[in-house]
């Protein structure tokens, strides 16, 4: 980014000390610079936001790999707590690899949108499809392996239910809670986002006269985002314009090298802070 910056000074500077370089030449020279300072912009944000999900995904299959290891200490044991807690961590395992996949698949077509050709970019999503394939199959062979095992264990269950039932309530409350809190996480990470032109807005009822967002608008019409990963909306259009509220400062809104706007948000909890809905009016 920066070499290009210094070339295009340099280009600019040279052009600008030759005799006959009209102010026509240079300005569709200036022009071409531009444009390359942009797409190298949105290059390196789009290598940053790749990177940050790379981030997220290793982190859970981090998660995946110490409830695996809990789960084997706990196969060794019997008892009800020991089959609580072994659900606990089976559904934390299944959780997260459904995550994970989605993010994978993300990673995918973000990797084919932004049209950046890294062999290392497409080896390094490769495997970590492969890794989820392989933690999918552990998980599965998980499975089978328990639905032998909590047939011996249910039998114990019977015989000492009684005597562990305050127990297992109060584990099985935990267990609540903790599926409580990670779909409160999920839920505050989870935006949504439509654009249209005025005609298309008006006829899904986001807009209703000079109001957005105030009536019983088609909810069906929005795409639903995880703000930790998309941070960059490419709106298609020449002229765009947000109609709903959010801090300045926390995005930019700039044309890629098609002259086409792209919404590029940089601080995605201070963007979403006032709504988590985004409405932007395009033509």
């Amino acid at each position: 980014m920066k070499k290009l910056i210094v070339f295009a000074s340099c280009v600019l500077a040279l052009a600008s000390c030759k005799d006959g370089v009209n102010q026509r030449q240079m300005a569709e020279l200036s022009q071409r610079v531009d444009s390359l300072t942009r797409v190298s912009v949105q290059k390196d944000n789009e290598i940053s936001d790749l990177m940050d999900t790379f981030s997220l995904i290793e982190d859970g299959f981090r998660a995946i790999n110490e409830a695996q290891g809990r789960v084997t200490v706990e196969r060794s044991g019997e008892g009800t707590g020991n089959v609580a807690r072994i659900r606990e961590n089976m559904a934390l395992m299944q959780e997260t690899l459904n995550q994970n996949k989605e993010l994978i698949g993300k990673l995918q077509q973000r990797l084919r949108d932004s049209g950046i050709a890294s062999e290392s970019l497409k080896k390094t999503i490769d495997n970590l499809t492969a890794t989820l394939e392989q933690k999918e199959q552990e998980l599965k062979t998980l499975y089978e392996e328990l639905d032998m095992k909590d047939m011996h264990i249910s039998e114990l269950d019977e015989q000492v239910a009684n005597l562990s039932s305050d127990v297992t309530q109060l584990r099985g409350d935990n267990a609540a809670k903790d599926a409580t809190i990670s779909r409160q996480d999920k839920d505050l990470n989870t935006a949504w986002y439509a654009f249209g032109t005025k005609k298309e807005l008006r006829e899904q009822n986001i807009i209703q006269g000079g109001d957005v967002l105030k009536g019983n608008f088609n909810k069906d019409y929005f795409t639903k985002i995880d703000i930790r990963v998309d941070k960059e909306i490419r709106l298609m259009s020449r002229d765009a314009r947000l109609l709903t509220s959010h801090p300045e400062g926390s995005y930019t809104l700039l044309r890629d090298a098609n002259k086409q706007y792209v919404l590029r948000i940089q601080d995605p909890q201070q963007f979403w802070s006032t709504t988590k809905y985004l409405v932007i009016q395009v033509k």
